[in-house]
């Protein structure tokens, strides 16, 4: 009884007094106008996308003359010209500027600003928001995904453009076409709300969903990606991904491992060794 009288103790207190408070009051209090408008998503989704593929972009251009890099290139033959890079960025900003931006506008005319909640998440529900929003969108990508390939119609009309690389890169992640774009982004913006998320989380979870997916498109295995630390196989990563952009039938899941398995689509990576 004491034991648990203590547990519910900790508890409580860890929920009242969340390690977050500090640093989400600071955030309300000095920035609370730009918080609470509709753009402030899309700017933060943008330059996190931007900011994440720079890194990666870096190696791309180094090339060979960083052996200590490239030797974690998942196609080491297969770099990004000048022309693919170009194409990339040109079709993102062109999603942004005439589909992304003139809906959080229209949204921004639509719905008031939101009041931000005084309590902050505790750094437990933030972690698990972010995970169990990702988990979700797994399901809802896995499903879109696969019925765009099976279907020629849909692969053709919607995602086709997407499959122009043989061998991803980073900035390949949004090289979508606008379908494909507006679903991912009301996935993104809707699962928080279905999930109760606080707001923070939601943020949160835009950033490590942008990184993910960045990172399964750079084209490199690193010792520090994702699919290495996460124990178990459970988690895809960029060498599953590749695959996928080799072998199109395979691992339509973006991130987890387990819906491939389960509906006999996964693929293991076996094109290149590292060495």
């Amino acid at each position: 009884m004491f034991l648990m009288h203590l547990g519910e103790t900790i508890w409580e207190s860890y929920g009242r007094e969340s390690v977050l408070q500090p640093i989400w009051d600071y955030m309300r209090l000095h920035h609370s106008d730009t918080l609470r408008s509709p753009l402030f998503p899309v700017i933060l989704s943008v330059s996190s996308y931007f900011v994440l593929c720079l890194p990666y972009l870096l190696c791309d251009l180094v090339g060979e003359k960083w052996p200590a890099v490239h030797r974690y290139k998942i196609q080491p033959c297969k770099l990004p010209t000048a022309s693919m890079i170009r194409r990339c960025i040109g079709i993102t900003l062109r999603n942004h500027i005439f589909l992304v931006f003139p809906a959080a506008v229209a949204q921004w005319a639509w719905r008031p600003p939101i009041p931000l909640p005084e309590q902050a998440p505790t750094l437990l529900e933030l972690v698990g928001g972010v995970v169990g929003n990702l988990l979700l969108f797994d399901l809802q990508y896995f499903i879109w995904h696969l019925l765009h390939h099976k279907v020629r119609w849909l692969y053709v009309t919607f995602h086709a453009i997407h499959h122009e690389f043989s061998a991803p890169f980073a900035l390949a992640t949004q090289c979508l076409g606008a379908w494909e774009l507006v679903t991912v982004g009301f996935w993104t913006t809707l699962n928080p709300i279905l999930l109760r998320c606080h707001i923070l989380t939601a943020w949160a979870f835009m950033v490590a969903h942008v990184y993910v997916s960045v990172e399964d498109h750079c084209g490199y295995d690193f010792p520090w990606s994702a699919s290495r630390l996460i124990p178990f196989a459970i988690y895809g990563g960029p060498s599953k991904h590749d695959v996928h952009h080799q072998k199109p039938n395979t691992n339509f899941a973006p991130h987890f491992s387990h819906w491939d398995k389960m509906f006999g689509t996964h693929a293991d990576f076996s094109f290149v060794k590292v060495q």
